[in-house]
């Protein structure tokens, strides 16, 4: 019966696919009870029917594949037989550190099929960040490419080691795991809200949290995600994100097979733009998914000249600034559709497919999430914290936060703050303001960061920029600005001057960013910009000058 809900409740935003107004109103997450997802709905019904032969993966570049539902399907329980003929059990802790290769698939369903907790890890942590996962996650059992083991060396021996490809000593050969049965039979049942998934934040601001979802929020809850990006049956979908974080697991694995899509991945040795817009033009990609970093280096090639078939283009990660949209809609004349979310939910917000877009606007609540605005205080407001109202709490939000010692945090209260700022307008799109601790104050005014960065790529040097705040004898602070810039740009003072002009033309004079450094910026692994960093330079510093740094009055042609 719950497999049978799941369907109806996909299908139900099939059929409002445009719909919008009916989907928010009428849509309910399924009743569930027991449901294991990758056997319920991947074995019993993608792999099954209409479905069994379309391509479940394609895989083009390293590591090339091509695996229908069906083949996928008996490889998964292959594999969730070898891994408990290892000891491997429900509730078990599995790190899983492999890039863009078919076993990263095989063992997120033979995990699931056991009722094991995968632990996603991207192949760029060092080994204290491997060291912290092992303890903290209470790992038991360790999936990586055999040719990492060097980053392992050293932390616990009672991890029990599997290798992809190279097999070093001590380690388990991963082939051995699929030679067993194709046919498999769970140990029992699966509930709804048994634990799935054990995520690190990325740690923007702090040590990274443990993000503990279910069989029921990650699965289940994409439905809302699927809804955003606007698949269908058959499509080919491509989403540009590394293995390890959760926004992989969103557009890689849960909503295109919710939407019994195909997914697709181009593997690069290194990005290059060319290349992708290649092999999405060749393959006839139908949906692109990208974070805003790879758009603004698409929009850097001449994107009219692609060719491509793609219907539907989207963007996560962070907000997209309305520069890029326009340039990709006068190239291709699809408009790249916002949507916003976190580690500890699937997508919250977006622009659906049919729907009039806002510029700079990240959309409104989808369905099955209500989201208010609240201020320091609770209360309702137009500008304020992003919250999911928890009446009742939508399947697509995490079970809670694990703690260090090994229970978890449950969400309690009325609503679930996000850390995020948004504004509301009439008709109830929501527009980023930034996070709530990135946001600041200069000469009483309050500052938006992510406003004045919009502002900033709109100039053409600019690749990226960060904004933040930086000691002022007179204002406290005033706004300073970080950017990195495009190849062929020199770092000079005649770049500064046509940057500082740039925004006089265009933020009011409270708004201006006063000072200006050329700079790399500092990310996370998994590419958001580490503005604490930026903030903890300036406040050491003090008002002292940075090499480098321009600052408004040193331009006397701007007054």
């Amino acid at each position: 019966m719950s497999a049978a809900n799941f369907r109806a409740a996909r299908d139900f935003l099939f059929a409002n696919r445009t719909d919008f107004a009916t989907a928010s109103r009428d849509f309910r997450w399924p009743e569930l009870g027991e449901f294991n997802w990758a056997l319920d709905w991947f074995d019993g019904y993608l792999a099954r029917g209409a479905t069994a032969d379309q391509p479940a993966l394609v895989i083009t570049g390293a590591g090339g594949a091509r695996l229908s539902f069906t083949e996928l399907a008996a490889r998964s329980n292959r594999i969730a037989n070898g891994l408990r003929a290892l000891g491997v059990g429900r509730g078990d802790r599995i790190l899983l550190m492999l890039g863009n290769v078919v076993p990263l698939w095989e063992m997120m369903l033979a995990a699931m099929k056991l009722g094991a907790v995968v632990v996603p890890a991207t192949t760029l942590l060092a080994p204290v960040d491997l060291a912290d996962r092992f303890a903290r996650g209470r790992v038991r059992f360790l999936v990586a490419e055999g040719e990492a083991h060097e980053k392992f060396a050293g932390l616990d021996p009672a991890v029990r080691r599997i290798a992809v490809g190279t097999v070093p000593p001590g380690w388990i050969d991963y082939q051995t795991l699929i030679a067993g049965s194709a046919d498999f039979t769970p140990d029992g049942a699966t509930n709804a809200d048994d634990p799935m998934l054990l995520y690190f934040t990325s740690g923007t601001t702090a040590r990274p949290k443990l993000v503990l979802h279910s069989h029921r929020s990650y699965p289940v809850g994409h439905l809302s995600t699927m809804y955003w990006l606007g698949l269908r049956p058959g499509d080919l979908h491509l989403n540009v994100s590394s293995p390890g974080w959760a926004k992989h697991a969103w557009s890689c694995f849960f909503a295109p097979w919710n939407a019994a899509a195909t997914v697709f991945i181009f593997n690069q040795p290194r990005f290059v733009a060319r290349d992708l817009l290649d092999a999405v033009t060749t393959h006839r990609v139908t949906s692109l998914c990208a974070p805003p970093t790879v758009w603004r280096l698409l929009i850097q090639e001449d994107l009219a000249a692609w060719k491509t078939a793609l219907r539907e283009v989207t963007g996560a990660g962070e907000p997209l600034n309305p520069e890029v949209i326009e340039q990709v809609e006068r190239a291709w004349g699809l408009t790249i559709r916002d949507g916003y979310g976190q580690t500890e939910t699937t997508a919250q917000i977006g622009n659906p497919p049919g729907q009039k877009i806002k510029p700079g606007s990240m959309g409104r609540p989808l369905p099955g999430y209500n989201i208010v605005l609240l201020d320091a205080e609770d209360r309702l407001a137009e500008e304020g914290a992003v919250c999911i109202a928890l009446d009742p709490p939508p399947a697509g939000l995490m079970r809670g936060y694990q703690s260090d010692a090994g229970g978890i945090e449950e969400i309690s209260g009325a609503t679930y703050r996000t850390g995020d700022v948004a504004s509301r307008d009439e008709e109830g799109y929501l527009t980023y303001v930034g996070r709530a601790d990135d946001i600041f104050k200069a000469s009483d005014y309050r500052i938006s960061p992510f406003e004045l960065e919009s502002v900033l790529i709109e100039h053409p040097a600019i690749a990226e920029a960060a904004v933040v705040p930086a000691p002022d004898p007179l204002r406290l602070a005033v706004p300073k600005a970080y950017v990195t810039l495009i190849a062929g740009h020199a770092a000079d003072r005649a770049t500064a001057l046509s940057i500082f002009q740039h925004l006089r033309a265009r933020l009011s004079p409270y708004k201006r960013i006063r000072r200006l450094e050329f700079s790399d910026l500092p990310k996370t692994i998994s590419g958001k910009i580490r503005r604490v960093e930026l903030r903890r330079a300036e406040t050491e510093r003090g008002e002292a000058r940075a090499a480098g740094e321009f600052r408004e009055e040193d331009f006397p042609e701007l007054s």
